[in-house]
């Protein structure tokens, strides 16, 4: 059976979860690594068991045989690394956000289009069993027309370094690019693009937005979303109907239960995850290839569009806007 084979661009923390999930991938190998140090490429190489390391993005995109690249770059190089890589006619998943504003995100879409190539954001919670689950029920009216969605995403953050990419805003730091994603993108999921979106923050001192409320409106339902890098929440999540509602549990982006509740009844249901969870958005780009697929049905460049779009919005209503935009 030939093999996948993977690069991965950018050698952090989620790029060595990442790599653990992959090898357990039996059809992907992991073909090369770079990072601006190669002594660091190195060592991740031998870790993860790469083929090669580079010193050099440019020279694994030009020398190494990688089909897809993973790019888990800070977010202000998202773009630049995408479009690197596409250039090269690669394949790219790119860790989320995929752009840092629309206007990114148009341009890395046109490229991929022109090169024909495939491109998907790293939203690794759509893929995730638990998630995939609730999202067929609530499709399938079990809780009835949905009336609310809640969820949030915090942890301390503020320990990290004011240098460092959480709290920089010459890197695109912020508590909402960085983890409020994920409650716009579990509203979205199941009520898509909302009328109107009132959002309100309060800054650190770096000029990053340290903590976001945002209200999503639609016609006939609203969404009550939070992230926070001060605080340390549970990291919950509902979706609430006409007929019932469904509860994640802690840590709900990377969830392995869910409690449905109707009619009276208390349901608790369990789907263990392989792995960090990285391997089932592995699985999905890797199908999407061999049916020769040049993006996602799950999660697609539209999704992508939509999400970055609502995250715009929230940028605009609260005022923050990088240096470098």
């Amino acid at each position: 059976m030939k093999k996948t084979k993977w690069g991965i661009i950018g050698l952090g923390n989620i790029a060595g979860k990442f790599a653990k999930d992959l090898a357990l991938v039996k059809e992907a190998e992991l073909s090369a690594v770079a990072s601006r140090d190669l002594e660091k490429a190195k060592m991740f190489a031998e870790t993860y068991n790469a083929d090669a390391a580079y010193g050099s993005y440019e020279k694994l995109l030009i020398e190494s045989d990688a089909e897809v690249i993973y790019i888990a770059t800070p977010h202000n190089f998202h773009f630049a690394h995408t479009m690197l890589a596409l250039q090269h006619g690669k394949h790219v998943l790119c860790e989320k956000p995929i752009g840092v504003n629309s206007k990114q995100l148009e341009e890395m879409i046109a490229l991929a289009k022109q090169k024909k190539r495939f491109l998907m954001e790293a939203l690794w919670s759509r893929f995730n069993p638990t998630i995939k689950m609730v999202k067929e029920l609530v499709d399938a009216e079990t809780i009835g027309d949905i009336g609310y969605v809640n969820a949030d995403f915090t942890f301390y953050g503020l320990d990290r370094g004011d240098g460092k990419r959480l709290l920089n805003p010459n890197l695109a730091g912020g508590s909402l690019l960085d983890i409020g994603i994920y409650p716009l993108f579990f509203a979205y999921l199941f009520l898509g693009k909302p009328k109107k979106i009132y959002a309100s923050a309060n800054f650190y001192k770096t000029g990053i937005e340290q903590q976001v409320s945002i209200i999503l409106d639609y016609e006939n339902a609203q969404a009550i979303l939070h992230s926070g890098l001060g605080t340390h929440l549970e990291t919950k999540a509902k979706v609430v109907g006409t007929t019932g509602s469904i509860h994640i549990g802690q840590q709900w982006h990377m969830a392995e239960t869910y409690r449905l509740e109707r009619n009276n009844e208390i349901e608790e249901f369990s789907i263990p995850t392989i792995g960090m969870g990285y391997y089932y958005e592995i699985l999905e780009v890797m199908n999407c290839l061999n049916n020769g697929k040049t993006e996602s049905e799950l999660w697609s460049l539209q999704d992508s569009r939509n999400l970055l779009k609502m995250m715009d919005d929230v940028r605009k209503i609260i005022g923050v806007k990088f240096p470098f935009e």
